[in-house]
């Protein structure tokens, strides 16, 4: 996946990967399903075997929707204290829809920046 090439500029980790594209050559998905990664792009050829981004995504979406519902909901409770049910109605759908919107693009933006910096798997020199 990390192969060096002059044919292609040096784009944007964050373009790339907030558009979910190619960190190559930003015309190719990366994606075939909601999370599932192609085998390699479609444009250019890139090989995205290599890829591993683990739970990064899943720890920056959490830490981002915690971050805006808590305090959306913390300003509800204080401005109209409205009983519970109103707060479960208001901020599970909130966190679920928010947590799927946002997925795809961090994961995405941690293979791009996989990419540029050419991360992968550890290995021991014998």
């Amino acid at each position: 996946m990390y192969e060096g090439n002059d044919r292609y500029p040096l784009l944007s980790p964050w373009s790339t990967g907030l558009r979910c594209r190619c960190p190559r050559c930003g015309e190719g998905r990366i994606f075939r399903g909601f999370l599932q990664v192609r085998r390699e792009c479609e444009s250019c050829g890139l090989d995205f075997s290599e890829v591993d981004t683990g739970d990064g995504p899943a720890v920056f979406v959490i830490f981002v929707v915690g971050f805006v519902v808590v305090g959306l909901a913390a300003w509800v409770e204080l401005a109209y204290m409205p009983p519970i049910w109103v707060h479960m109605l208001l901020w599970i759908p909130a966190i679920i829809l928010l947590s799927l919107a946002l997925l795809r693009p961090f994961k995405a933006t941690l293979i791009s920046l996989q990419y540029v910096h050419r991360a992968r798997e550890g290995r021991l020199d014998e």
